[in-house]
């Protein structure tokens, strides 16, 4: 039974920035900071992650609580960010999903640094949330090794069965996707369709490598 746990951005929509905007946008509105200082990076990494980096980076104390105050803000903001900034669904993509959807022998889920409600926002906004049944999120890791285990658990617990983690295909756009495939055991595919060039992502060993996915032939020849 091949699990195919993809990434949000950057792999499945490329949102425009949306994210981005949004969560700064609510650190203003939140905590009033006049002047946001571009040095957090997000590419790979879990919303609760970034939430207690831009906190300090702003001389904001990162509690548990300013945590949430922002998350919140920022999820009131993204709606009004995604239909702003527009994006786009990367290649291939409607085209893989519908090849491989609703198939009995064939899991779907998610392995994603958005907040559980932030990704239903994101994939809602292009008619993606659908697809799929499970997986892990980052509402409550600041590792995105710990966001695998946890699609992994969420999975097991969906089929009502232990998993082979060699059955398990994690699609993604950074070298973090590729490493928290590992931490599982998990096969990896590197999609060029985010921040991270072809040359860098080889650089991780992936299993497989795409420049996007428009030619799947190849991911469906593995999965049978």
């Amino acid at each position: 039974m091949p699990i195919i746990l993809f990434d949000i951005d950057g792999t499945l929509v490329r949102t425009g920035g949306a994210g981005k905007s949004a969560m700064e946008s609510a650190l203003v509105s939140a905590f009033g900071v006049t002047e946001i200082r571009d040095v957090v990076k997000y590419s790979g990494r879990t919303d609760v992650a970034i939430t207690r980096d831009l906190l300090e980076a702003h001389g904001v104390s990162p509690t548990l609580a300013n945590q949430h105050r922002l998350r919140d803000e920022y999820l009131a903001r993204l709606p009004g960010s995604l239909e702003a900034r527009g994006g786009e669904v990367c290649p291939g993509v409607p085209e893989l999903l519908a090849a491989i959807g609703g198939k009995p022998d064939v899991v779907l889920g998610l392995l994603t640094g958005n907040v559980r409600a932030g990704a239903r926002h994101k994939l809602g906004y292009f008619q993606l949330w659908e697809h799929f049944t499970c997986g892990g999120f980052g509402d409550d890791h600041y590792d995105r090794d710990d966001v695998a285990r946890a699609a992994l658990a969420c999975v097991r617990e969906h089929v009502g069965k232990d998993v082979d983690p060699t059955d398990v295909w994690v699609i993604g756009d950074t070298p973090l996707d590729v490493s928290c495939a590992r931490a599982i055991g998990a096969n990896a595919v590197a999609v060029a369709t985010g921040w991270h060039p072809v040359e860098e992502l080889a650089g991780c060993q992936p299993d497989l490598i795409f420049d996007d996915l428009s030619d799947h032939t190849r991911l469906l020849a593995v999965w049978g």
